[in-house]
């Protein structure tokens, strides 16, 4: 049986210490600031996180760019020339188009790979819900399964992948056109902190807004503490993007005391999903209900 890869993108803000753990590899996309492309590596420093915030709290934009076709090619390659099939989990397609990038080179490749099999999933996801589904997927390609079976098994868990977010401001989010949300959570409420998801279509959905952030960050942990399963069995991921030693040791404290879940881990939002959601955002991540919850059905 051929073995399977399984490649992620620079939206996955998985650690180097976590790819290594897992086996997984990513495709690069590119930061843009004053005009100059820089690959979002996720392999940055403290130093190169505390700058890319910096130049944001300062009123600058940062864009971004998906996975150029040649990144990928060169990936893909990388694998399919040593014998291995692909598994490519992206960011979500309603954030990036990236998978639709990786599904026509993926195409082309199989025409001189003949032996091989790429599967190219929309995670519904992006930062660590997009990493998680990785490591998911790659606990079970360990397991001897193959390409058709990690990609059922992925399709599926994404489902129950559920992402709690509290920002500052929805200013980044709505100028990269990343979140969905009515007219009402763009007004800045003095103190009004907005709460996002990741709705079963994969859109970043503000779905409520909480007064302070004290308030905002017990919200989080609170919200997924109620849709939560079998804790006791599972990590609880959190990103954040350059928020204070204090702050994020406070999160870690309010899930250990409400959730008991087996361990939390904690680490960057990436330059990626950095450059959209802006500086001091708190994500949470956790397996557990059905996500239903669809903006398009507010509308």
């Amino acid at each position: 049986m051929r073995k399977v890869q399984i490649i992620t993108d620079s939206c996955s803000d998985l650690t180097p210490e976590l790819m290594e753990k897992y086996g997984v590899d990513y495709a690069e996309m590119n930061t843009v600031y004053n005009g100059e492309h820089s690959p979002a590596k996720l392999s940055w420093t403290y130093e190169e996180v505390h700058k890319l915030y910096g130049i944001m709290r300062d009123g600058n934009r940062v864009t971004t760019t998906q996975v150029p076709v040649e990144e990928f090619d060169r990936v893909f390659r990388k694998y399919l020339d040593n014998g291995c099939d692909i598994v490519y989990i992206g960011c979500s397609l309603k954030q990036s188009g990236s998978v639709n990038t990786a599904k026509v080179l993926a195409a082309e490749l199989l025409k001189e790979y003949k032996d091989a099999q790429i599967s190219c999933i929309d995670s519904l996801h992006a930062s660590m819900g997009e990493g998680i589904l990785a490591l998911k997927a790659a606990e079970y390609a360990a397991t001897g399964k193959n390409v058709d079976e990690i990609t059922a098994y992925v399709e599926e868990q994404r489902k129950y992948l559920n992402q709690f977010v509290t920002v500052h401001t929805l200013d980044f989010l709505r100028k990269a056109g990343r979140v969905k949300a009515s007219s009402a959570f763009f007004g800045n409420l003095l103190g009004v902190k907005p709460i996002i998801i990741a709705d079963a279509d994969g859109e970043q959905a503000a779905i409520k807004k909480v007064k302070g952030r004290a308030n905002s960050l017990k919200e989080i942990v609170t919200l997924l503490k109620d849709c939560i399963t079998d804790p006791e069995d599972q990590t609880v991921y959190v990103a954040h993007s350059d928020c204070s030693k204090e702050e994020i040791e406070y999160v870690i404290q309010m899930i250990k005391d409400e959730i008991k879940c087996k361990d939390v881990y904690v680490g960057y939002i990436g330059p990626i999903i950095g450059a959209s959601i802006g500086p001091d955002a708190v994500a949470l991540f956790g397996f557990g209900k059905q996500i239903t919850y669809r903006i398009a059905d507010k509308k």
